[in-house]
């Protein structure tokens, strides 16, 4: 097993920790941490929309 550089470990917790949806991808290259992809989704709360009335006959 590969020595785990504490620094980068604390580099990961951090993005996982600022992230509330989304993904982080860890890139390891001959046993090593080599890259760190971290993609955020935000996410809007849907508005319902509502039904239009028919319209009422006059006469």
């Amino acid at each position: 097993m590969a020595h785990i550089d504490e620094t980068k470990v604390a580099r990961i917790m951090e993005s996982l920790q600022k992230l509330e949806f989304g993904t982080v991808v860890i890139s390891i290259h001959e046993g090593n941490i080599t890259q760190i992809e971290t993609t955020e989704k935000v996410r809007f709360a849907l508005e319902k929309k509502k039904a239009a009335l028919p319209k009422q006959k006059m006469g």
